[in-house]
């Protein structure tokens, strides 16, 4: 395995492989385009590459299918899930079955440049981590998973059951490391309500890159964290405890905590 490229993109419509690949070459990035679950993997045999790009429906497999592929062959590399049959449960899905991230059909340039920068980070910060050769105490891309008793969608957002049935959520340390500096953020209001694999809020970065971050739980604001608004560093420093970002009140969350990965199983 001699040859890398940046992104292996797999769909089985070529007018999207044609605009991902353009969109890609574009911000700098050699890809590789493959119409289907089996060339995909003849072509992991072959290459390395730091992203790849996957859509749900194929064919072949489909992509959950691909994921688990990924998962037993122990493949490093992030995927991100991309369809047009976009749905709060394929999103949902994607991530608890590893994906880094999920970007519906149609996608603005705009969303596809900010996840294929964020997965191509997520790489960097995978490689780091277990290549011993670094020395991860002075790596600036290290991370701090959450804690043990919380529970996490994918890479994206955390939650932690406090007292009285109210639920706190946050972006996870991951997520920012992935994206660079922050600027600002777009928050929902208080009495909103959220549900579990939809935007909660928009992370933007220096660049003017905006992320959307998808919530781990369903159900109505009752207070925001005004605290990150005015300073932006908590978020960085703390995001576990003082850099949460909504209290809510859950919808269903004995049968959304289903959905969400232990943080305990991360140590």
């Amino acid at each position: 395995m001699n040859e890398s490229r940046d992104i292996l993109i797999i769909d089985d419509e070529e007018v999207i492989l044609d605009a991902i690949k353009k969109i890609a070459l574009f911000e700098g990035y050699s890809s590789d385009i493959c119409l289907n679950v089996s060339e995909a993997e003849s072509y992991l045999q072959q290459k390395k590459y730091s992203l790849i790009i996957c859509d749900i429906m194929m064919p072949d497999k489909d992509g959950f299918e691909f994921l688990k592929i990924v998962q037993q062959k122990r493949i490093s590399t992030p995927v991100v899930i991309t369809t047009g049959f976009s749905t709060l449960e394929n999103a949902v899905k994607s991530l608890y079955d590893g994906a880094v991230g999920f970007i519906p059909k149609p996608f603005t340039v705009e969303e596809l440049v900010s996840i294929i920068r964020r997965g191509i980070e997520y790489g960097k910060i995978f490689s780091n981590k277990y290549d011993l050769n670094i020395d991860n105490t002075q790596d600036l891309l290290s991370y701090v998973p959450c804690p043990p008793k919380y529970y996490r969608l994918g890479c994206d957002s955390w939650m932690n059951i406090e007292k009285d049935g109210i639920c706190s959520i946050g972006v996870c340390d991951l997520f920012i490391k992935s994206i660079g500096t922050l600027k600002e953020f777009e928050l929902l209001n208080r009495e909103q309500t959220i549900y579990q694999g939809g935007t909660s809020a928009k992370i933007i970065e220096n660049s003017d890159h905006s992320h959307q971050l998808l919530s781990p739980l369903s159900g109505k604001i009752i207070e925001v964290n005004e605290h990150i608004i005015t300073d932006k560093i908590l978020l960085e420093k703390d995001p576990y405890f003082q850099g949460w970002i909504y209290k809510i009140i859950p919808d269903n969350l004995e049968y959304e905590l289903n959905n969400l990965t232990p943080c305990s199983t991360d140590i």
